[in-house]
């Protein structure tokens, strides 16, 4: 099942206060990057973001689910009307995410 437009509108809408959010669409999903960096995606009309430490103390009670059949699992973010919580743990995964790979 791909996610809808209007999920990821509300979702970008309620990153909108951060500086250089992004996406990709990428087989009816949508890769979400935050200053280059790939944070999560949607998934199924899901919000799933990267189990870092700090998403993980942020959100202890949240459930891992694969974004797809084989992949690995991910945080749901499940407080996804809350905007300055969702500042507070993107801005709080963005140290531990890795830098894009350059390309060649």
């Amino acid at each position: 099942m791909a996610s809808s437009k209007q999920y990821l509108d509300y979702v970008l809408e309620q990153l909108s206060d951060l500086k250089e959010i992004t996406y990709r669409s990428m087989m009816g999903e949508y890769i979400i990057y935050y200053c280059g960096k790939i944070i999560g995606g949607i998934y199924d009309d899901r919000f799933l973001v990267k189990p870092t430490q700090s998403a993980r103390k942020l959100m202890p009670g949240a459930s891992f689910e694969p974004p797809y059949d084989g992949a690995k699992e991910m945080l749901l973010v499940g407080e996804i009307d809350n905007r300055e919580f969702l500042n507070e743990l993107l801005n709080s995964m963005l140290p531990e995410l890795p830098q894009p790979k350059k390309k060649k």
